[in-house]
């Protein structure tokens, strides 16, 4: 019953964090100094990335007309106008596409260099300093954007030359922890021009594949061999964060139509103060 407490605690702050532009990988650091899963080291590394599947189920949820690329049914833009093409709507297809190409600098660099830079920079201070800084980043870009009307308004508004510079972005979340994916390309997207309400649906889509990929990973690596123990563990954990991230994401997709995202950046930098004197202190 513990464990299953334990699972539920840690559901609930990915759920949050995964999706608010805060790093789930902070918050967890900082939950696992006070909160002890009684499992191996292996579980654990695991554990942390598959839990994501849940907040996956989330988006898939609630985007679901946005994101499923076949029916008749409000096909407004066939790839033909009969046949088996005519199921296939064209402008989620390139929205696919473009996601893909969003996906592939931190794809190639977590497969080739994903252990080494884990190595290197998986510490409370490197953690602390990427909040801190991406706290700043949302602050001055924010600041910078009042009153400017975004360039792109729409998900179809985005190029392919857009989503690869999100992308890049998003290829800094994957080198430093601590800088939030979400945080990474809402940013980056928000720095050209891309409108608060697209930049955080675009990276939600973003999302699913990188997640999807991540945990995949992570099992093989792992093996599928769980205790009963451990699954009880993983799927609380999984639903907890399902439950959560509906929620949440629900939540900021109505806060940042009246809201700018400056309240995250100054979170961001009271827990990277936190993270820096909390760990300073105890080493």
């Amino acid at each position: 019953m513990v464990e299953f407490l334990k699972a539920v605690l840690f559901g609930i702050v990915e759920g949050i964090t995964e999706w608010l532009p805060i790093s789930s990988t902070g918050h967890m650091i900082l939950l696992d100094e006070f909160v002890k899963l009684d499992v191996s080291e292996e579980f654990w590394e695991m554990f942390l990335v598959v839990i994501q599947l849940g907040a996956i189920l989330a988006v898939v949820l609630l985007f679901w007309n946005k994101i499923w690329p076949f029916g008749k049914k409000n096909n407004r833009h066939p790839v033909k106008p009969d046949g088996f093409l005519s199921y296939c709507k064209k402008d989620i297809w390139m929205l696919w596409f473009k996601i893909i190409v969003a996906c592939l600098p931190a794809a190639v660099v977590g497969l080739l260099f994903d252990e080494f830079f884990e190595s290197l920079f998986y510490n409370s201070v490197c953690v602390a300093i990427a909040l801190i800084v991406f706290g700043i980043g949302f602050i001055l870009i924010e600041n910078r954007n009042k009153g400017v009307r975004a360039k792109i308004r729409t998900l179809p508004d985005i190029t392919f030359t857009t989503a690869l510079i999100i992308g890049m972005f998003q290829l800094i979340a994957a080198i430093f922890p601590g800088t939030s994916r979400s945080g990474a390309t809402i940013l980056g997207a928000l720095l050209i021009g891309v409108s608060r309400t697209v930049a955080a649906e675009f990276t939600f889509f973003l999302a699913i594949p990188v997640m999807l990929g991540a945990s995949l990973l992570k099992m093989v690596k792992f093996g599928f061999s769980f205790s009963g123990n451990e699954i009880m563990v993983l799927v609380t954990g999984m639903v907890t964060a399902f439950l959560v991230s509906v929620i949440v994401i629900r939540f900021l997709m109505g806060y940042i139509k009246k809201h700018d995202f400056k309240v995250f950046g100054w979170y961001r930098i009271l827990l990277g103060a936190v993270v820096l004197l909390y760990f300073g202190f105890v080493s």
